[in-house]
């Protein structure tokens, strides 16, 4: 038997919590945020704030705020010891003040279902067929393919039919004429009678024909079918081989198959490559997940062989104290009680997003000078050459928390006269090389991805083959190591790369 007992009891203990200032839940979100997203926040602070306008910035600049500051016991904030810390003061965010900025709010764009939805609507057929067109519709996933059996979409939009079958019949029956009663029952009869599986493949066969090609397949190779049929390409070998030859022509087969057909395998490998210039995810180009448009936080560039590291912040406001505000500030004899909270609480805001914002600046230089001085021979010769990097050794070489360097580096781009990177890249875990050196492992998937442009496609090199080569070049690694970064760089096994 329990021993438990259901009586409720009141205790009191003892910890040690420290009082966070709100304020530094704002300086975690200034450095985590993008240049877009800061930009969006600075021109809100400036709305709200009466103590900031736009113009150039000084830092170092502040106002005495003992005429007009209220009794606080709130201590100044210790910068350096923030950064080093990570931000980590403890207690929750949720009893502080809500977050004043806000996301902005992307603007709605049509997916591949409207757009398929549309050409559903201005189809000349009966709405019994449009409702089954819909739940079809439905179940079309982003890249184009059914994601479920037909079974399920007839069921789905039986269940549909179920659901409003009572109430038209319900109205019906309140139809006073008998033979006007009659002829609506009969209708709805009709309109409400079950979908079938035959029903639902030839609604189907119609969404089949919309665009973009190849949609509302089952798998891919019907969606390639049906690509080469909207071609008007059925008589060719290239429809052969994905109707009739689907897993030798998936394992580049290309002799057992010419073979089988009475083709060459140099002529079936030219029939695999005009299949391979259809689309394998036709949905993607509907796709409301497309790469946004990236304006770079920072820039470096090359001047006179010495590179240098630029904030690319010019479209940010410049934020300033408001001389005529501070002078009314400075008036004590005018404010008085509430205004004098007010007064003190946006002048103390103010001069705090100011050194705020400065303090973003210099830290993110921070790093990405330091990114730039140990990747240096990326900037010169290219990725193959990036060496490996972690957070930490930034975070300890720049006296800062760990976290703190995540929060910089995070959704942040520099623009480099080798191209826009994400800061991320240039972290990587590292490999051993005969010198004693490391190489950064997206250093070394660059390599084998040279290697393979390069291979004599008669001749692909093979995993081992690829081993070899590395290490003739003083990189240490394992057969199955290759293996794993050619299978991330999308590149097929050397049987499937050779060419006849």
């Amino acid at each position: 038997m329990s021993n438990l007992s259901g009586k409720l009891y009141q205790s009191a203990d003892l910890r040690q919590e420290m009082k966070i200032n709100p304020r530094l839940y704002q300086a975690m979100e200034l450095l985590y945020m993008p240049l877009m997203d800061l930009q969006q926040h600075l021109k809100q602070e400036l709305q709200v704030n009466p103590f900031l306008e736009m113009g150039l910035a000084d830092v170092n600049e502040d106002v005495s705020l003992d005429e007009v500051e209220p009794e606080t016991d709130e201590d100044e904030i210790d910068w350096e010891e923030i950064l080093l810390d990570g931000f980590d003061a403890g207690g929750s965010r949720a009893q502080y003040e809500e977050k004043e900025f806000h996301q902005p709010t992307p603007v709605e764009t049509a997916d591949l279902r409207d757009h398929l939805m549309e050409q559903l609507r201005h189809l000349s057929i009966e709405e019994r067929k449009i409702r089954l067109g819909e739940e079809i519709i439905g179940n079309v996933d982003d890249d184009g393919f059914l994601s479920c059996d037909l079974e399920e979409v007839v069921e789905g939009a039986n269940g549909w039919l179920e659901d409003i079958r009572e109430v038209a019949e319900e109205r019906a029956r309140q139809i006073e004429d008998e033979e006007e009663r009659q002829e609506e029952e009969e209708e709805l009869q009709e309109l409400f009678r079950p979908y079938t599986l035959d029903e639902a493949e030839e609604m189907l066969e119609v969404i089949q024909r919309m665009d973009p090609p190849g949609v509302a397949a089952r798998d891919l190779r019907e969606s390639i079918l049906i690509q080469l049929r909207q071609l008007d390409r059925t008589d060719c070998l290239a429809h052969t081989l994905v109707e009739e030859h689907w897993d030798d022509f998936l394992n580049h087969r290309w002799t057992e198959i010419g073979r089988a057909l009475g083709h060459s395998a140099k002529e079936v490998q030219d029939a695999a490559d005009e299949i391979a210039k259809l689309n394998p995810k036709p949905g993607n180009q509907h796709s409301p997940d497309r790469d946004p448009y990236i304006i770079p936080d920072l820039i470096v560039d090359k001047i006179d062989g010495e590179y240098h590291v630029f904030l690319n912040d010019t479209s940010l406001p410049r934020l300033r104290l408001s001389r005529a505000y501070r002078e009314v500030a400075r008036d004590r004899n005018k404010f008085k009680g509430e205004n004098k909270e007010f007064i003190a609480s946006k002048l103390n805001s103010a001069n705090w997003m100011i050194q705020a914002i400065e303090q973003r600046r210099q830290t993110m230089l921070k790093v990405m000078n330091f990114i730039v001085d140990r990747q240096r021979e990326f900037f010169e010769k290219g990725v193959q050459f990036l060496r490996p990097l972690t957070l930490r050794e930034v975070a300890d070489h720049i006296e800062m928390h760990e976290s703190t360097v995540s929060r910089v580096t995070n959704e942040k781009y520099v623009q480099t006269p080798r191209g826009v990177y994400s800061l991320k890249f240039f972290f990587s875990s590292g490999l051993s090389t005969a010198s004693g050196e490391d190489i950064s492992a997206r250093g070394v998937k660059a390599k084998i991805k040279t290697l393979v442009d390069q291979e004599d496609e008669k001749k692909p090199l093979t995993d081992q083959k690829i081993v070899d080569l590395l290490e003739a070049d003083g990189i240490q690694i394992a057969r199955r190591t290759v293996a794993k970064y050619r299978d991330q760089l999308g590149i097929l096994p050397a049987r499937m790369r050779k060419r006849v």
